[in-house]
C-alpha cells in the first residue's frame, strides 16, 4: 500500500502527539543567534528555485531572523517565467518579480534574481562561477537551500549551486537544506526552528504569490510545520538538514 506525504504526516502526527505528552519529544535548537556576540547583525540568505520557495519552506524562519533585527536576503533562481496562472507567459517574469517583492516587504527581506529562466536552469561551470559570485556578493553568514533530490529540476540546479560555492569559499558561511510541500522527498532533519510565533507573516508571505494558487499548497505546509511542532512541544517549528554550522553560531 502506497501512502502520500500527507498521509504520512497525519499518521506521524499522532505518533508525535503521544511522544510529546509522554515527554520524548525532540530537542528543539535555536537557529540563527550568534553565542559569542549576540548584536552582531547577521547576513542570512535563502536561496530558492522560484519566487515562493523559501517563503514556503523557511518564511517563519525568515521573519524571526528578521524580526531579531538580522538582514535577510531571498535569492532566487529565476523570475518564474514558466507559469503565472491564466496569465500570458510573456507577463509571468513581471508579474512573479512583484509577488516576490511584496512577499519579501512582509518578510522585511531583499529580493535578488540570479536570472536564469523558470523550467530551464543550467549547471554548468560558467554558471556555478556566476552564481558563487552573486551568493558571496550578499556576504552570507548562513545560507539556506533546497534539498538535493527534491522533485523539481530547479530546486536540484540551485542545491548544487549553493553547494558548490560554498565548497569552493572553503566553507565560509553555514549550510542548511530545507524542505517545501510535495517537492521535498525522504527528509531527514538534524535542527528546528520554533515559528510558532510567526504563523501570520508565514501565511502572508506564501499568499503574495497569488498566481501560483498558494490556497493549493499552503495546507500541506502548514501541516509539515505543525508536525514538527508536535515534534518538539511547540506550535509551529520548521525543519532544517545542518550541513555546516561554524562553532560562532548556534542554532534558534
Amino acid at each position: 500500500m502506497r501512502f502520500t506525504r500527507r498521509e504520512i504526516l497525519a499518521r506521524s502526527a499522532k505518533a508525535a502527539s503521544a511522544a510529546a505528552l509522554a515527554g520524548n519529544a525532540t530537542g528543539l535548537l535555536a537557529l540563527a543567534q550568534q553565542s559569542s556576540a549576540q548584536d552582531k547583525k547577521l547576513n542570512v540568505v535563502i536561496t530558492g528555485g522560484h519566487p515562493g520557495d523559501p517563503e514556503c519552506g523557511c518564511g517563519g524562519t525568515i521573519a524571526r531572523y528578521t524580526a531579531a533585527g538580522h538582514e535577510a536576503v531571498l535569492l532566487y533562481l529565476n523570475r518564474g517565467e514558466g507559469y503565472c496562472g491564466d496569465s500570458a507567459l510573456k507577463d509571468c517574469a513581471a508579474i512573479r518579480t512583484k509577488e516576490a517583492e511584496k512577499a519579501c516587504a512582509i518578510l522585511k527581506a531583499r529580493p535578488v534574481f540570479a536570472g536564469q529562466y523558470d523550467g530551464r536552469a543550467i549547471v554548468d561551470p560558467a554558471h556555478y562561477e556566476e552564481f558563487s559570485a552573486l551568493l558571496l556578493e550578499q556576504q552570507p553568514d548562513l545560507v539556506f537551500t533546497h534539498w538535493p533530490i527534491d522533485a523539481h529540476r530547479d530546486h536540484r540546479a540551485i542545491s548544487a549551486l549553493v553547494l558548490d560555492a560554498w565548497l569552493s569559499s572553503k566553507k565560509r558561511f553555514a549550510l542548511y537544506y530545507y524542505e517545501v510541500a510535495e517537492d521535498t522527498q525522504a527528509f531527514t532533519q538534524t535542527d528546528f526552528v520554533d515559528t510558532s510565533d510567526q504563523a501570520v507573516r508565514h501565511r502572508e508571505a506564501c499568499f503574495a504569490h497569488a498566481s501560483q494558487q498558494p490556497e493549493k499548497w499552503f495546507p500541506l505546509q502548514e501541516e509539515i510545520v505543525k508536525y514538527h511542532g508536535l515534534q518538539n512541544g511547540c506550535g509551529r517549528a520548521e525543519a532544517f538538514y545542518r550541513v555546516s554550522s561554524p562553532s560562532l553560531f548556534t542554532l534558534l
